[in-house]
């Protein structure tokens, strides 16, 4: 990955500090996804960056290989540093407000099933799903049922 040339005050130039949060809030252009742009030169040629990459490289230091920063406030427009953290993105997943964190944070199935790690099952978790097994028993058992059922009919 080629080193952004750092300008702190050219960042800081597009930022407002919100008293309440403390958020450095990226006042400059907004990707559709909520996250700040900002264009940088690179080797002659125009790169777009996320700005709370930059401020976390100007104000920490290098983000490790391989990590994602995580905003511990939630507000993806915010490039406070210290509102930023290197995360797995698995961990920055589960942190957020997505889908996966949802499923994460659930503690029982629809049912009312305890999940906990003797109620999912193995081969589910190794494909990224979580399934209740007792409901899948449950499943299982009812179909073995209607299956003689009809068999028995005819």
């Amino acid at each position: 990955m080629e080193k952004i040339p750092l300008n702190p005050d050219r960042l800081l130039a597009k930022v407002r500090i919100d008293p309440d949060s403390e958020c450095w809030v990226w006042t400059g252009a907004l990707m559709p996804n909520g996250y700040g742009a900002f264009t940088v030169k690179i080797d002659g040629k125009w790169k777009r960056c996320y700005p709370h990459r930059i401020s976390y490289e100007i104000h920490i230091g290098e983000i490790p290989k391989g990590l994602d920063i995580d905003h511990l406030c939630r507000n993806r427009a915010c490039i406070n540093p210290a509102h930023l953290e290197p995360v797995s993105r698995r961990e920055n997943l589960a942190r957020g407000e997505t889908l996966i964190a949802k499923q994460l944070k659930q503690t029982h199935c629809k049912n009312g099933h305890l999940l906990d790690k003797s109620n999912l099952s193995a081969y589910k978790l190794k494909k990224g799903k979580r399934e209740c097994l007792t409901c899948h028993r449950e499943r299982e058992r009812k179909r073995r049922q209607d299956l003689r059922g009809k068999a028995a009919t005819k």
